[in-house]
């Protein structure tokens, strides 16, 4: 992901350029997010971020991948928009069916946060958990970078790692389950 941040310019230098309101009323603020945006869709950039006097605007674009139906899916379900494809599992276990719903489950460790998920503290180094893994309650599984925080994901509780639903490196949602823990 390509991320380019344009600092606040300091007075004597010439302003970002901002087109006037428009008749219609509209204001600096709001021209300034439609340049913003225009810019997005000029350059491979996905966000862009301008501190000036204070006001601190930022733009982004998700790509987001339609999903096909799956066989047996309702007509309505394959008709949805198109929203972000969760990261593949490294592991799908024998234990749960992909028909279960994950995010009942009672084990579900779930993402407090948007962010890049680490299954370990550094490259190269061993996962924190693995599959078959015991852990106790507050065990440190996961590592979530968020805003260039590392935060330290904890087990909900104690039990079997029967799960691994996230690839080490990639985004999760909030919400999103990336354990199951038995």
């Amino acid at each position: 992901m390509k991320k380019k941040t344009i600092p606040a310019k300091p007075s004597s230098t010439k302003p970002h350029p901002v087109k006037a309101p428009s008749p219609a009323g509209e204001s600096a603020e709001r021209a300034l997010v439609r340049d913003l945006a225009q810019i997005l869709r000029d350059t491979e950039l996905t966000e862009i971020e301008v501190e000036k006097a204070g006001l601190r605007v930022r733009v982004a674009r998700q790509v987001t991948i339609a999903a096909a139906g799956l066989p047996g899916a309702s007509h309505h379900a394959a008709h949805s928009e198109a929203r972000p494809v969760p990261a593949p599992a490294t592991v799908l276990s024998p234990a749960l069916t992909p028909a279960e719903d994950r995010s009942t489950h009672p084990g579900a460790l779930k993402s407090p946060m948007v962010g890049t998920a680490y299954a370990a503290s550094q490259p190269g180094a061993a996962p924190f958990v693995k599959l078959g893994d015991s852990v106790k309650e507050g065990q440190t599984c996961l590592i979530i970078e968020a805003m260039k925080t590392m935060n330290q994901i904890p087990a909900p509780r104690a039990g079997k790692v029967i799960d691994i639903l996230f690839k080490d490196a990639t985004p999760v949602e909030f919400g999103e389950v990336l354990l199951i823990i038995e």
